[in-house]
């Protein structure tokens, strides 16, 4: 996150005519990043405002502009220079004082926040994420991190000699697969996930569904074998780690009364986590920059929905593909109580704080 005199300042994209590349205007001519105070140009929260770049940013002259490398074509994950940017010891405190209303209002609220995607494959972003999440617990918040690792047990299964079946998109698990998920999800991840996120100074604890009665699944479709659906969720644990200042870190496994393991989409499990939880926030990392009606132009990004409209944009088509069940998951958790939902771009840098601690936020919100 980018910091300047007076203002939390964030980042804003503007889309070039074939892929995305540098530039330094705030003509639709490629990508810019720029240092903007969010209070006189965006703001989410006041929809008469522009919320995006452009004809609002040329009408200011304070605008300062960052040259970032080129970019092959698609959206892009920008690697920022923060040498580029002078931020003085005053500029750095009036930051954390323009902070202190976010920080008093979320200071012991729950965030359910679902990692995956590229934020889980590139070292870089990792490191961000899981940053954002341990500043989160030290300004009081408190963070729940889900989990899956798809392309992970992939390779594992790969690397014993199962080919992964697929049906319909959903993974088809046989005992075999699972014994593998379980030991990616369950194991080498997850322990991963709560080393880190202790290393840098968090307070971690990794668990699956099966511990502490946490998730009872059922079949979700006998065809798929052991893929499951969410029957009942005890959240007494997660709640006690909390409140200990714990950070609980769950991967997407569950079990059901008979003992059998049950590989669980993370999605849905961090929408039914916030829900059993009414979750302040319900937060999704994902690849795209939020929801959009074009996929292929980053302008048509919706900065705010409601249940209503999401539900008429699934209709007509405009939301579609693998947007719909991560919309539903919001649409579920806000309907428990979970005072906003979000979909946010892990591939940009602090977006969990951009989301959390600007005014503008970053993605798209689902409001009930």
């Amino acid at each position: 996150m980018f910091m300047g005199r007076g203002a939390l300042y964030e980042l804003c994209f503007l889309e070039a005519g074939s892929g995305f590349l540098p530039c330094t205007t705030t003509k639709d001519e490629g990508l810019s990043v720029c240092l903007k105070n969010s209070r006189s140009w965006s703001s989410r929260r006041n929809p008469g405002r522009p919320r995006r770049c452009g004809t609002a940013c040329s009408a200011s002259g304070d605008k300062t502009a960052v040259k970032l490398p080129g970019f092959d074509s698609g959206l892009p994950v920008p690697e920022l220079n923060r040498s580029q940017v002078s931020i003085s010891p005053r500029d750095r405190a009036e930051v954390l004082v323009q902070a202190l209303p976010y920080i008093q209002k979320f200071a012991g609220k729950t965030f359910v926040i679902k990692y995956g995607g590229a934020a889980m494959k590139s070292d870089h972003l990792r490191e961000q994420v899981i940053r954002d999440v341990v500043f989160l617990s030290c300004v009081g918040v408190r963070p729940i991190l889900v989990h899956g690792g798809g392309p992970e047990i992939n390779f594992w299964l790969n690397k014993v000699g199962i080919e992964p079946q697929f049906k319909g998109g959903l993974r088809v698990t046989d005992r075999d697969t699972m014994d593998v998920a379980e030991m990616v999800l369950a194991g080498r991840v997850n322990k991963a996930l709560v080393a880190f996120i202790n290393n840098l100074g968090g307070k971690a604890v990794g668990l699956s569904g099966k511990d502490g009665g946490l998730i009872h699944a059922e079949p979700l479709n006998p065809e798929l074998g052991l893929v499951g659906k969410i029957k009942k969720i005890n959240p007494g644990l997660l709640d006690l780690l909390a409140e200990n200042s714990y950070i609980p870190v769950v991967s997407s496994i569950g079990t059901d009364e008979h003992g059998n393991t049950y590989n669980i989409n993370a999605d849905t499990l961090a929408g039914d986590l916030a829900a059993s939880l009414s979750a302040e926030k319900l937060i999704l990392l994902t690849d795209v920059p939020g929801v959009m009606t074009d996929m292929n132009d980053p302008k048509s990004l919706i900065p705010v929905l409601s249940v209503s409209e999401s539900t008429q944009l699934i209709g007509n088509g405009s939301i579609s593909g693998g947007m719909v069940p991560k919309i539903g998951c919001c649409i579920k958790a806000l309907l428990a109580g979970t005072k906003t939902s979000h979909i946010v771009d892990g591939r940009l840098e602090n977006s969990l704080l951009l989301e959390t601690f600007t005014e503008a936020g970053c993605g798209t919100m689902v409001v009930p």
